[in-house]
């Protein structure tokens, strides 16, 4: 059953919308609302029940309690008389609309998959104008759930967290609504620790034939102490095997993703080998199991190398103090992404589904 809001000052509404003004905070008697209303303002420009009245929702979350899985997501997006500019976010803030803009007078309708696990869908909204006038939820079991498991170059970031963000987070934006991304990697895990947690699990529970699953372990499998540890020339593939058989379990699709660089040059301007034998030891098993690979240790070394010591500091988490607010002193962390650069990483995972030929993902690539 669809779920649909009407944002706006305007109390008069379609049959079956639920309306949202600038005061409706979250109750969880009601199931929605703002998470709060400090910067939500709600305008009526004309009579027409969806595009004459909006709400402008700058920075601000929306609240949705919603039953765990998929969703198809509809919004409509504009301002009769004002250009707008929008960005939203979702639950674990993946990116799913990227700087979506309307002229003065247009509407645009866009479509995103939402994958669900705790019970509430989470929209955040920001942009330079933003705007939401209605919004539509679908429950759906049509969709290919795309699984991530990793480590945090991969993971969703918090807000508190901003810029800091994994490629995973930033992987929706690139498909359209017939995909949906579930991402479970968890900063600090290898390929053992993310097993032994028992965080596979939820993969061989929910996984359907027709999903992926896309692995990308490495950095923290180098770690020295016992609950992390694995040995590129044995464990780590023996722990890697593990993925792979989960997901043909299931009658899904694994993918071997290499661990993406660090940034670490050496004088010549060649990019340091931080991860030793592990990639290698992917693409051993790749060929062993016939399981398609992502080199994107390839990849992003050629990326770096291309940017230099200097031009990588906008890929990586790099800030001057004052900088980010989230970072006032300062950082320099050559591991982790800026939200800029985790979209450039995630541009070079797609680059990889495109070479892999996996046609029932490059069919619903934006």
């Amino acid at each position: 059953m669809t779920i649909c809001f009407d944002f706006g000052p305007e109390i008069r509404t379609d049959k079956g919308y639920m309306k949202v003004t600038s005061s409706d905070t979250y109750e969880k008697e009601k199931g929605f609302g703002f998470a709060d209303c400090v910067n939500i303002t709600a305008i009526k420009r004309n009579d027409d029940l969806f595009t004459g009245d909006y709400c402008i929702p700058f920075e601000a979350v929306f609240l949705a309690d919603v039953e765990n899985g998929n969703y198809i997501v509809s919004v409509l997006i504009g301002d009769p008389i004002a250009p707008t500019s929008t960005t939203i976010k979702t639950n674990g803030e993946r990116l799913v609309l990227n700087n979506v803009c309307t002229v003065a007078g247009q509407f645009t309708r866009e479509t995103f998959a939402v994958h669900v696990r705790e019970g509430q869908m989470k929209l955040s909204f920001s942009g330079i104008a933003p705007r939401i006038n209605t919004l539509e939820i679908t429950p759906s079991t049509e969709q290919i759930t795309l699984y991530l498991a990793g480590d945090s170059t991969v993971t969703d970031s918090s807000p508190d967290g901003f810029p800091f963000s994994g490629w995973g987070q930033m992987l929706s934006s690139f498909f359209k609504h017939d995909v949906a991304v579930s991402n479970h990697a968890v900063g600090g895990r290898s390929s053992k620790s993310f097993i032994t947690e028992g965080r596979l699990d939820a993969f061989k529970e929910n996984m359907r034939e027709g999903d992926y699953l896309f692995i990308q372990f490495g950095h923290n499998d180098q770690k020295q102490d016992e609950h992390r540890h694995t040995d590129s020339a044995s464990t780590y593939k023996e722990y890697l095997r593990q993925y792979i058989e989960a997901a043909r379990s299931r009658r899904a699709q694994p993918i071997l993703v290499t661990s993406v660089h660090r940034r670490y040059f050496e004088e010549s301007g060649k990019l340091k080998d931080t991860h030793k034998g592990y990639p290698e030891a992917m693409r051993e098993l790749a060929g062993e199991e016939n399981v398609p690979l992502i080199d994107l240790a390839e990849k992003s070394a050629k990326l770096f190398e291309a940017l230099g010591p200097e031009g990588t500091k906008s890929v990586f988490l790099w800030g001057a103090s004052g900088e980010w607010m989230n970072y006032s002193a300062g950082v320099k962390d050559n591991t982790h992404f800026q939200e800029q650069g985790s979209l450039r990483i995630g541009r070079l995972v797609v680059e990889g589904i495109r070479e892999l030929n996996l046609l029932s993902l490059i069919m619903f690539l934006r």
